[in-house]
């Protein structure tokens, strides 16, 4: 069998091992130290917009610690944007709130303005005026950031931007990451850039990021002995792995302009197929990391359809996969408040995403081709 193409898989620039090294021969193995302050200033001066960021262990750390300084308590209501990963949805649960999902809109796959504006208004009517709002960069497309944002100050309710998936993705030439009032990112393995496993929280203020740096690290009072007044975490990204994530910041833009070449390849890869769609940027003000580049397929008399590609392409070792299916949709979340149509519900029925690692070469974008040729 051919060596497995994988979906997306760590891609290292070749600089990250002189960060590591230094923690090593530092002694810098514990989650603080100069890779942390490094990376997280790295960070500050790409993202720019005044951002101030704190290094976690994970995305889904960042979000359970925005949502915790938003003031979000047991029996209280989020709304989420229902097509996402799992993890956008969990850390409402984790404090014993009630996640409200919220379809999608045709145009960038994520959160409709339109059904989180129809949300809002019954949840008040109902007496549970949600505490925060969290929406998503889905596969590095911006969201409607400009709708969105004015909801969310139409009702005062705060913006938790999860830019998860689009570290380098940009609307109306600000980088995302820095429209939420509170933002997370994650370094995941198979992310734009990877820290092998971590994420941070971004927000404007400066007692964001240090609250978030204090619940972090154990929730320790200023005293001599060992002394808590907060319930805290261990949420703090680790030297080592920071010094990984320093070496990848020097190649992030490198790697999303490859990622874009991906999603170039698959526009010329269908661009005969009638019933193919590649996603890709519905306005000149978005500009997509294309973190995964993904298609939508109409079934069609003949049996072409997602399900078919992916069986196509797995025989070959192929690695991909199915749209993210909306979290209204989990048995999970059955029981869940859920506002909208099915538009999340048919791209997840008809969507597929494709290998779009910034390390492909050309053996493995021919494999690619090859297989796919062969269903037409």
């Amino acid at each position: 069998m051919n060596p497995k193409i994988y979906l997306s898989s760590p891609h290292m620039g070749g600089n990250e091992q002189t960060y590591v090294n230094e923690a090593f021969s530092t002694n810098w193995v514990a989650p603080l130290g100069p890779n942390v302050n490094g990376f997280e200033k790295d960070l500050e001066h790409y993202l720019g917009e005044n951002s101030r960021v704190a290094a976690l262990s994970s995305g889904t750390a960042a979000l359970h610690l925005a949502l915790i300084i938003l003031g979000v308590e047991r029996d209280d209501e989020v709304i989420c944007q229902s097509m996402t990963f799992s993890a956008t949805a969990n850390p409402i649960v984790y404090l014993g709130a009630t996640p409200v999902f919220v379809d999608s809109e045709p145009d960038t796959w994520n959160m409709s303005p339109d059904h989180l504006e129809e949300a809002i208004k019954d949840r008040i009517s109902k007496g549970k005026k949600p505490k925060a709002i969290i929406a998503v960069h889905l596969y590095g497309m911006p969201f409607k950031v400009d709708e969105i944002i004015a909801i969310s100050k139409k009702y005062e309710i705060p913006l938790v931007e999860d830019s998860a998936e689009a570290l380098g993705s940009t609307y109306n030439n600000k980088k995302c990451g820095t429209f939420g009032d509170i933002s997370i990112l994650s370094f995941n393995g198979n992310k734009i850039i990877t820290t092998s496993g971590g994420g941070a929280l971004v927000s404007k203020d400066d007692a964001i990021k240090e609250k978030a740096i204090f619940l972090s690290t154990q929730a320790r009072d200023k005293a001599p002995h060992y002394q808590h007044s907060h319930i805290g975490y261990n949420y703090r990204l680790s030297n080592i792995c920071a010094g990984i994530g320093r070496g990848q910041m020097e190649v992030l833009d490198h790697h999303v302009a490859l990622r874009r070449k991906m999603n170039l390849f698959y526009k010329d890869l269908f661009q005969d197929w009638e019933e193919v769609s590649v996603f890709s940027e519905p306005a000149e003000n978005m500009y997509s990391n294309h973190w995964l580049s993904c298609i939508t397929v109409d079934e069609t008399a003949h049996g072409l359809s997602s399900e078919k590609i992916r069986v196509t392409l797995e025989e070959d070792n192929i690695e991909s996969r199915p749209l993210w299916k909306p979290m209204h949709l989990q048995p999970i979340f059955e029981n869940a408040p859920y506002y909208g149509t099915i538009i999340s519900e048919n791209l997840f029925k008809k969507g597929l995403c494709l290998p779009s690692g910034s390390n492909l070469n050309p053996m493995e974008l021919k494999r690619i081709s090859s297989k796919i040729a062969q269903m037409q």
